[in-house]
C-alpha cells in the first residue's frame, strides 16, 4: 500500500516555477565560467557606471550678458548720448586732489588747494578765443604797455600739442593787436632758441605744451612773477575727442607745472587762472 501511494505521489508531482527558473537560468558566477574560448568572461557582474548630471542654473539675459566680453565706453559714445559740458574751476579742483591724494599728507593738500578768487569766469563753449580773453581781460591794452620784463609774459596759454598751439595764435589774432607772441613748444624748434628769444626780446603772450613750458620753467628760461593771466586750453578735442587732461602724459606734465610754480603764484593773488 505505502508504495501505491509512493507512485501516485510520483506521478502526481509537478515542478514549481521558480524551481524551472533555477534550472534554466544559472547562477551569475557560474554563466561568466561557460565557454573556455571566451575571452570577454569575467567572474563577477561589473556595476555599470553611473552618470552623474549636474544641474545648470537657466541662463537669464543678466548671465549671457557677463559672459560676452564687456566693451569698454569710448569718449564718443559718450558723447552721442550726452552734450559735453563745460569744463569749470570745480573739475580742477576734483583732478588735483584725486591725483594727490593718496601721495601726500592732509596738510600738503591744504597747501595745493586753489581759492575760488584765483579762478577767472569759464567759457561757457559759446566764445571764441579772441571773445573770451577779451572778455576776461578787458585791461589787455594796459597790460601790454606797461610790460618790458625779459624773459617772462603777461598771459601763458596752455594747450595740448604744438599744431593746437598753432591754433590758438591764429584765433586770437583780434585780441593780441600788436603784441609779440612766442611759440612755446617742442616741436621743431630747440628749447636753447627759445631761451635765447625769451632772454633778448619782449614778449607779451606765450603759448605752449605743458612739458616744454615746465622746461622753460626749470631751466630758468622762463619767469612767471610778471605773468597775470594763465589760461588752460581745457574743453577742446582732439580727432579721438580727449581732451588735454584726458590724455596722460599732457595731464601729468599739467599738475606737476602746476604744482611747480602756478599753484602758489595763484595763492599769493598775482596769477589768475582760467578754462577755455
Amino acid at each position: 500500500m505505502q508504495d501505491i501511494r509512493l507512485l501516485r505521489l510520483v506521478v502526481n508531482w509537478k515542478p514549481d516555477a521558480s524551481d524551472d527558473e533555477a534550472i534554466e537560468k544559472p547562477s551569475d558566477e557560474t554563466a561568466t565560467h561557460q565557454g573556455p574560448d571566451s575571452k570577454l568572461a569575467v567572474t563577477k557582474k561589473r556595476k555599470k557606471p553611473m552618470e552623474c548630471f549636474l544641474s545648470q542654473p537657466e541662463e537669464t539675459p543678466e548671465s549671457t550678458l557677463k559672459a560676452k566680453k564687456r566693451k569698454k565706453k569710448k569718449i564718443s559714445d559718450v558723447l552721442e548720448k550726452s552734450p559735453p559740458k563745460p569744463g569749470v574751476p570745480e573739475d580742477l579742483q576734483n583732478l588735483l586732489s584725486q591725483h594727490f591724494g593718496t601721495k601726500r599728507s592732509v596738510i600738503e593738500i591744504e597747501e595745493l588747494k586753489l581759492p575760488d578768487s584765483c579762478f577767472l569766469p569759464a567759457n561757457d563753449l559759446t566764445h571764441s578765443f579772441s571773445s573770451y580773453l577779451k572778455e576776461i581781460c578787458p585791461k589787455w591794452a594796459k597790460f601790454r604797455k606797461n610790460h618790458e620784463e625779459k624773459k617772462s609774459v603777461v598771459m601763458l596759454v596752455i594747450c595740448s600739442s604744438a599744431l593746437r598751439s598753432l591754433e590758438l595764435i591764429k584765433s586770437m589774432t583780434a585780441f593780441k593787436g600788436d603784441c609779440r607772441v612766442l611759440k612755446l613748444f617742442a616741436k621743431h624748434i630747440k628749447i636753447k632758441e627759445q631761451m635765447n628769444m625769451l632772454e633778448k626780446g619782449v614778449f607779451h603772450i606765450g603759448v605752449g605744451t605743458p612739458g616744454r613750458i615746465k622746461a622753460l620753467v626749470e631751466q630758468d628760461g622762463l619767469c612767471l612773477n610778471s605773468t597775470k593771466y594763465i589760461i588752460l586750453d581745457w574743453n577742446w578735442r582732439d580727432q579721438k575727442l580727449r581732451r588735454m587732461m584726458d590724455i596722460p602724459e599732457i595731464k601729468k606734465e599739467t599738475i606737476d607745472l602746476l604744482e611747480l610754480r602756478i599753484i602758489k603764484l595763484c595763492r599769493e593773488g598775482s596769477v589768475k587762472l582760467g578754462l577755455f
